[in-house]
């Protein structure tokens, strides 16, 4: 009796390794680079020394900020293909998928940020913009590096409970919401003195446009 033969399909994850090689291979890199400012750095959840040392504008543009940028973009791509995947949504090996979502986040974020720079030059808040800037850069790409082996762990592991994306995510949410409280703390003078422009930032910039993309993205599952 001949036994029916079906194809094996195996997937392709030689994309995914080179992007987790690239990713971890910039971090040694700048850790190698900025030694001791990688150490600060690091304790940046449990100390705000380093966002007092490294507070000034300039550091917003740095080959250390720059680099650590591209890693959070592949980061929170990972990320998201994989919480897309867990929620039954998308294949974790869809490079093409993973490419959009690249994309749309490099384009969002800079997008964002040149918005910003409009804004604040219009409200001649440039200063202040710039620092608080840097702040949400500074523990953006914090939370990126910390979920970076998370998400190399989860990619080659299936049947991954919905609960640890949700877990993630609300640790994220948690540290962002921190970085707020520090922010405003580190600048209070700043943003007493030019509350009204500060308040119209913050609608308008910082709960906006993520408001909208919930509600896009809510609207297109329905």
């Amino acid at each position: 009796m001949i036994e029916q033969l079906h194809p094996r399909i195996l997937e392709n994850k030689d994309w995914a390794t080179l992007l987790f090689v690239l990713a971890f291979a910039v971090v040694a890199m700048t850790k190698s680079a900025y030694e001791t400012r990688f150490s600060e750095f690091s304790k940046l959840i449990f100390s705000d020394k380093y966002a007092k040392i490294y507070r000034d504008n300039n550091h917003l543009k740095s080959s250390f900020t720059v680099g650590l940028f591209f890693v959070q973009i592949i980061s929170y791509a990972f990320f998201i293909l994989l919480t897309l995947n867990i929620f039954g949504y998308a294949e974790k090996t869809d490079w093409i998928l993973f490419i959009q979502i690249a994309t749309f986040l490099l384009y969002f974020i800079l997008g964002k940020y040149l918005i910003e720079k409009i804004v604040a030059a219009s409200f001649n808040i440039d200063e202040f913009v710039e620092l608080f800037n840097l702040q949400k850069v500074t523990y953006r790409t914090y939370i990126g590096l910390l979920i970076l082996p998370i998400n190399a762990v989860l990619f080659y592991y299936n049947n991954i409970p919905k609960i640890v994306p949700l877990t993630i995510i609300g640790i994220s949410l948690c540290i962002s919401v921190y970085s707020y409280f520090i922010s405003i703390k580190t600048y209070q003078n700043a943003i007493i003195s030019k509350l009204f422009y500060f308040i119209l930032y913050l609608c308008a910039l910082e709960i906006a446009p993520y408001y909208l993309m919930y509600y896009w993205i809510i609207k297109g599952s329905a």
